[in-house]
């Protein structure tokens, strides 16, 4: 069975950084394109980022273009999410999930992680 878990959140001041992880298992996680999604309290999920399977084309959010950085490590199965100049906005459970589709909400995403930024 494909399995995602997130990792990495918590309680942050706005300004702050955070790095968020999946740990991915269940298919050949070097043949997949990865995202991360999120959702905020009472709002439909958001695409955030996607790296493709070998690393060498990223995608992002006008949202957090420039604060955030996607990163894989193939070797360990594992995605990342580098989170810089954190805002209020950005407090939501981030999810990663596997491949890509222009309809986030179907895609296969595992067990999210909560990023609480308070200003």
């Amino acid at each position: 069975d494909v399995q995602l878990q997130a990792s990495g959140g918590g309680l942050v001041q706005a300004g702050n950084s955070l790095r968020l992880s999946c740990l991915a298992s269940g298919f050949t996680f070097s043949n997949h394109a990865m995202t991360w999604i999120r959702q905020a309290p009472g709002k439909e999920l958001e695409w955030v980022s996607t790296i493709y399977s070998d690393g060498t084309s990223t995608h992002y959010a006008n949202s957090i273009k420039g604060r955030f950085t996607i990163s894989r490590d193939n070797a360990k199965n594992t995605l990342y999410l580098h989170m810089n100049s954190l805002e209020s906005e950005d407090t939501a459970v981030h999810y990663c999930a596997k491949d890509w589709t222009p309809v986030v909400s179907r895609l296969m995403r595992g067990q999210g992680t909560q990023v609480t930024v308070s200003s």
